[in-house]
């Protein structure tokens, strides 16, 4: 494909900067890297690749040589420049880790693997996987000029990989090099064996093809269809296949003879598939009638096989002038870098660059399932090569694509709604339709690799309640599921902060602070932000008697005659209602602190209220630290009344925090339940797939906790269990 001027220096450009890092770097092929992409560049050239893929031909080798290659790469050549350059690079480090697996099934897993990869890299630009087959060409070229051995791995993923992809492309010569060279480097005996029978034979062969040439253009000519007539080479490889798919000897192979006829246009095609089985005698059962019917990949042509009076086999291919170019170059050439409109190929540019680019991605997801099925895969060329296995990550993973041809990776069985949430956390949460294949489709149907989605949204909006029945079938994806629960637990928590906040704001109204601030306030009272403290005001979590008691302890209001004087020595230490002795004083109300709900043999402190005696906190309890920081002079020292007393059940607060999932909340109170530990209250919250749940028990002694959390610990899911 000739460049212009500026096509031609951003090669050049990116060849010079590619040198300085590259020029004595060896692949692990054994070529230089610099010779490796000269010849990447040339066959892209030659196959119709852009500037920016001749470019990212010497780029991509560089990116191993660059602490921040992406940066880099994006200051000196552009976004897309780096970013093709980067993905190809990822592409080569997969498919060295595709090869070399331990058995037959794990390498064939790995291939698909790698497929996998082609696809969502072409998701993103198709020229990734045409730097990846023009690089894969270059280096069996390399192994065949030098007559270096190649690893059978290497040689069996060109021919199982490599080779179809190019053939799905459509880049049809790529695909016959490629496969004839792994051919020759797997099995030089028969690649030498069938050479050599064609060699001995090519004077009769070429004779007998220069004699049917001429024949053929006199009588199309003389029938006024202007046509070029060529003689074609038949591929070792491809004569090879024949053989052994007909159990053939080589003499057998009747049409080793072929001929090209390339016309103006479809009906000249027709004219001159008309003068060819009048010349000779046609073989119906060899006919196929491309044109009429495309191969999948957009290919078209008429194909025939005819004998001539003197018994020779000719196959003959006939097609237009871009037939011809379609079938050469590919449809990648057409529309990985431009768009093809109506200009480009007829056989699919018609429907637009999108319809082409989708075409081209369905070819890719056949490719990738026909790897992995068994059925449908083509045979081994060579012995040794990996049998055709199913894997289970082929099985449980789809393909869809996006009206742009974006091709999206999902489970099996995902429905559109799975699909609008790998999209778009927000696109999922407006669905309210899906088109697969321009057609209206119910939310609960799952979709197939291939199918072409369209989400209908609105414009605001939440999820369903319905989308997390698993009945109804409408997510597959726990990824989705976990978004949905996110949304209703971000509604139901703001409820609950509303909730929270208009409760704080009437308690201050009723103080008579409604200008203290909210933040001051929650910072006081040991809490990050004034929404974690309304959320747990709002699920009585927090008393509102601790907020008035830290607003009537403010030291910026005067002193009041209701301050408690502390008595100093002297008395006695007298049992209390709450268990707790008040050391040095005489009988005096004690409470136990609700924030943090100590009990025996918990390090404890108190604190004396204004209203209601000494309240009770654990030492180690952020609001007792605060308010004893505030005013030291009112904290006091307690104790419990007896270690050994077991009288009296003192309720505490366990935090457990697990991956959510069916019957956790049954588990972990039958674990409970076991250890003789009384629940009286539970509280459960899911954030994403992380469930919290917080459980009020009644105990003579906190030491009783250890056993019960770490046999909590233990159940499936269970991430954390203490206590708050």
């Amino acid at each position: 494909m000739p460049q212009n001027g500026d096509a031609q220096q951003r090669v050049a450009q990116a060849r010079a900067y590619a040198v300085a890092l590259i020029d004595t770097v060896v692949l692990e092929t054994g070529e230089p890297a610099l010779e490796h992409a000269d010849g990447v560049r040339a066959i892209l050239e030659a196959i119709g690749g852009d500037a920016q893929a001749q470019a990212a031909a010497y780029l991509n080798l560089a990116v191993p040589q660059l602490a921040q290659p992406h940066d880099q790469l994006r200051k000196h050549f552009g976004e897309e420049l780096a970013t093709l350059a980067v993905e190809t690079r990822k592409l080569v480090e997969v498919s060295r880790m595709a090869r070399g697996g331990p058995d037959e099934a794990e390498q064939r897993r790995r291939h698909t693997e790698l497929v996998r990869r082609l696809l969502l890299g072409f998701s993103r630009d198709l020229r990734v996987a045409l730097l990846r087959l023009a690089s894969r060409l270059q280096s069996l070229r390399y192994f065949s000029r030098t007559k270096t051995p190649a690893p059978a791995a290497f040689l069996a993923e060109s021919m199982e990989v490599y080779a179809p992809l190019a053939n799905r492309l459509g880049i049809w010569q790529v695909k016959w090099e490629l496969e004839d060279l792994s051919f020759r480097l797997l099995q030089p005996g028969i690649y030498k064996d069938i050479a050599k029978k064609l060699d001995e034979r090519r004077a009769e062969r070429e004779q007998g093809i220069a004699a049917a040439v001429a024949r053929l253009k006199d009588e199309l000519q003389r029938q006024h269809i202007r046509a070029e007539v060529l003689g074609r080479p038949k591929h070792i490889y491809s004569i090879w296949r024949k053989m052994q798919g007909k159990q053939l000897q080589f003499e057998q192979v009747m049409d080793l003879r072929a001929l090209r006829i390339i016309v103006a246009d479809v009906s000249a095609c027709y004219a001159a598939l008309s003068v060819v089985h009048a010349l000779w005698t046609a073989l119906p059962e060899e006919f196929d009638d491309y044109i009429a019917k495309p191969k999948p990949n957009g290919y078209q042509s008429l194909h025939t096989v005819v004998r001539t009076e003197g018994g020779q086999i000719f196959e003959i291919q006939i097609r237009t002038e871009a037939m011809h170019a379609y079938a050469e170059q590919g449809s990648a050439a057409h529309w990985a870098y431009k768009e093809a409109g109506a200009k480009g190929y007829q056989g699919q540019a018609q429907a637009g660059e999108y319809q082409a680019r989708i075409a081209l991605a369905r070819q890719l997801l056949a490719l990738q399932q026909e790897l992995a099925a068994p059925e449908s895969a083509p045979p081994a060329a060579v012995a040794g090569a990996p049998a055709e296995v199913q894997t289970e990550s082929a099985e449980q993973r789809i393909f869809v694509l996006t009206p742009q041809a974006r091709i999206v990776e999902l489970a099996q069985g995902a429905t559109a709604v799975d699909f609008a949430y790998a999209l778009h956390t927000d696109l999922g949460h407006r669905c309210r339709g899906a088109r697969v294949d321009g057609a209206l489709v119910p939310l609960t149907t799952p979709l197939r690799s291939g199918q072409t989605v369209e989400i209908v949204a609105a414009k605001e909006g939440g999820p369903s309640r319905d989308w997390l029945n698993a009945e109804l079938g409408y997510l597959r994806s726990p990824r989705a599921r976990a978004k949905v629960r996110a949304w209703f637990n971000q509604i139901a928590q703001q409820e609950t902060i509303a909730k929270g906040r208009a409760q704080v704001e009437r308690l201050l109204q009723r103080e008579g602070k409604t200008s203290f601030n909210l933040q001051t306030l929650a910072d006081g009272l040991g809490f990050r932000t004034a929404d974690e403290l309304f959320e747990r005001v709002g699920k009585d979590e927090f008393s509102q008697r601790q907020i008035e008691a830290y607003l009537r302890a403010d030291p910026a209001l005067p002193p009041t005659e209701d301050t408690v004087p502390l008595p100093v020595g002297g008395g006695t230490q007298a049992r209390q209602p709450g268990q707790v002795l008040v050391v040095g004083m005489g009988s005096l109300l004690t409470q136990l602190a609700p924030c943090c709900k100590p009990a025996p043999p918990d390090a404890i402190g108190g604190f004396v209220t204004r209203e209601k005696g000494v309240t009770v906190h654990r030492a180690n309890c952020p609001n007792f630290r605060n308010i004893a920081r505030q005013h030291p002079e009112r904290v006091i020292a307690v104790a419990w009344a007896s270690k050994d007393d077991s009288a009296s059940l003192y309720p505490i607060d366990l935090e457990v925090s697990a991956t959510d999932r069916q019957g956790l909340l049954r588990d972990i109170s039958d674990v409970l339940a076991k250890e003789r530990i009384n629940v009286i209250a539970v509280s459960t919250r899911s954030v994403g797939d992380l469930a919290q749940m917080r459980f009020t028990v009644q105990l003579s002694s906190s030491a009783k906790l250890k056993r019960a959390l770490g046999l909590i610990g233990e159940v499936q899911g269970v991430l954390k269990a203490s206590r708050k």
